[in-house]
């Protein structure tokens, strides 16, 4: 059986040992990357500025004889609304796999290569008092718990399990956050609903919730909107724009550029495992750019402060 936590790769105790993935094959042939300017290569990264928010060096990882990330290196720091877009294959979710210690990258020599706010290792609960993570298996794995309210599902974000611990101390400020939590995204009249019985759309206003118990300094958001029919859509990127004003830094994972909403300014493309192009919304998001990317014609056109791709 496995265990209840909310992170495959790492327990409330510490971390599993990570998978090993034997020698590395050969990098694959990839077209040169097009170099952009990146506005913000000049991120204060002295000694005495914060660390980033996360941080890759040179992070590779092999699944079988697939090179899935290839020398990745990207940093983002706090306060800077970040998109991470690339089709199905680029390494998103493996991105996302890394951040969350569900996947790690080949052992090397020197610096490691994944760092989340200056460290190597978390301890679970420590990380997601931190850096609150909503993803679509995360929505599964709490569908699947039997019985489980919509109130309970939001405490469960206080252990970093899918259910309440049975030795869990639940306080009443516990339900207190808990309860402002949902109010916040505005999902409070959902608190006594079952999590089987609630839309995706409110799922993920749950999700968020929960990410939200421990007032986190950042989300990661992994195609936050996939699922959602447009009205719900409309409303999910709202909270994101709220979110975002309120000082919660934003690092979207997405493949739609529509959910790039106006206060994510940073826009990473993946393809092939690395970057392909770093750079402002403006900059980055071109039909050249995307038509690389996503390997075929597109023609990217602007509405007002929202951007949109189709098929040429």
């Amino acid at each position: 059986m496995r265990c209840r936590c909310d992170n495959h790769g790492a327990c409330r105790s510490g971390f599993h040992p990570s998978p090993a993935y034997g020698v590395r094959p050969p990098r694959p042939h990839r077209n040169p990357h097009i170099s952009l300017p990146n506005p913000f290569a000049a991120a204060d990264l002295s000694p005495q500025a914060p660390p980033p928010l996360i941080e890759l060096d040179r992070a590779t990882v092999v699944r079988g004889q697939a090179t899935v990330l290839d020398a990745l290196t990207l940093r983002i720091v706090a306060g800077q609304h970040t998109a991470l877009l690339g089709p199905n294959g680029c390494g998103k979710s493996t991105f996302i796999k890394l951040i969350n210690r569900e996947l790690y990258p080949l052992a090397r020599e020197g610096e490691a290569p994944v760092k989340v706010m200056g460290q190597q290792r978390w301890v679970v609960n420590e990380l997601r008092a931190r850096l609150g993570v909503v993803t679509g298996d995360l929505t599964r794995d709490l569908q699947d718990m039997p019985h489980l309210d919509v109130e309970t599902a939001v405490l469960t974000g206080f252990f970093a399990s899918f259910m309440l611990p049975s030795d869990a101390e639940v306080s009443e400020p516990m339900r207190e956050r808990a309860r402002e939590a949902l109010q916040r995204v505005g999902a409070g009249a959902l608190i006594a609903r079952q999590v089987t019985e609630i839309s995706t759309g409110e799922m993920r206003r749950v999700l968020i919730a929960r990410a939200l118990v421990h007032q986190p300094q950042a989300l990661l958001l992994d195609e936050p909107t996939a699922g959602l029919d447009l009205v719900a859509q409309r409303d999910f990127l709202q909270l994101l724009k709220e979110l975002a004003g309120q000082g919660i830094t934003l690092v979207l994972v997405t493949h739609h550029i529509e959910e790039i909403v106006a206060e994510i300014d940073r826009v990473i493309l993946l393809r092939g495992g690395g970057v392909y192009a770093d750079g402002t919304r403006a900059s980055t998001l071109t039909s050249e750019n995307l038509s690389a990317v996503f390997g075929g014609e597109l023609r990217v056109r602007r509405e007002g402060e929202r951007y949109f791709a189709s098929s040429t």
